[in-house]
């Protein structure tokens, strides 16, 4: 059954001193888009968030009814703008119990510590609520920022993936870091 989204409004997921976890909606799209086209500079090529509507329109739909993702905006507070978004995709049930997580600050959020905040609060749903057991992280070798920001979260690095994803035209190398519940207490 589709989760419930209705835009800035949306049920709250989680929330810590400075950011509060919230479910997409179709209402965040103009707040959501020009803040990735404001934000083209730090994210390529590492990732390519929705920049126009109707991309975003498709992009929330698929990360608000299909079971196997789940997805949050990362809200500051108490302002509630948007800092960024944390993705749990590809999420496995059965003897599995995994997850690939998804990512990106936008430019005025960048460095400040909200995306590691962030971070701990996807990891204790993601265990605790979702009752997974292992969530994934796969990174350009480059992408130096997201790399610090799973390190400071207690992943660990498990190794190198050659050609694993096609990211901007090519196929991309990319480490992969992970945390198990029990890592994550």
């Amino acid at each position: 059954m589709p989760r419930t989204t209705t835009g800035p409004g949306t049920a709250h997921r989680a929330q810590g001193p400075r950011v509060t976890l919230r479910t997409f909606g179709q209402d965040d799209a103009d707040e959501f888009t020009a803040l990735a086209r404001a934000g083209r500079g730090l994210h390529r090529p590492w990732l390519f968030p929705p920049e126009e509507t109707a991309a975003y329109a498709a992009y929330a739909r698929r990360l608000t009814e299909d079971p196997t993702k789940a997805g949050f905006l990362v809200c500051e507070r108490p302002s509630g703008r948007i800092a960024g978004f944390i993705n749990i995709n590809n999420i496995v049930e059965g003897g599995f119990l995994c997850g690939a997580l998804g990512y990106g600050a936008f430019a005025h959020a960048a460095g400040r510590g909200l995306m590691s905040e962030a971070l701990g609060l996807v990891l204790r749903h993601a265990f605790e609520t979702l009752g997974l057991h292992r969530l994934e992280a796969n990174i350009q070798p480059g992408n130096k920022g997201s790399i610090a920001l799973v390190r400071r979260a207690g992943f660990r690095l498990e190794g190198h993936s050659p050609d694993f994803l096609f990211i901007d035209g090519a196929w991309r190398d990319h480490e992969r870091w992970a945390i198990t519940a029990k890592a994550a207490r």
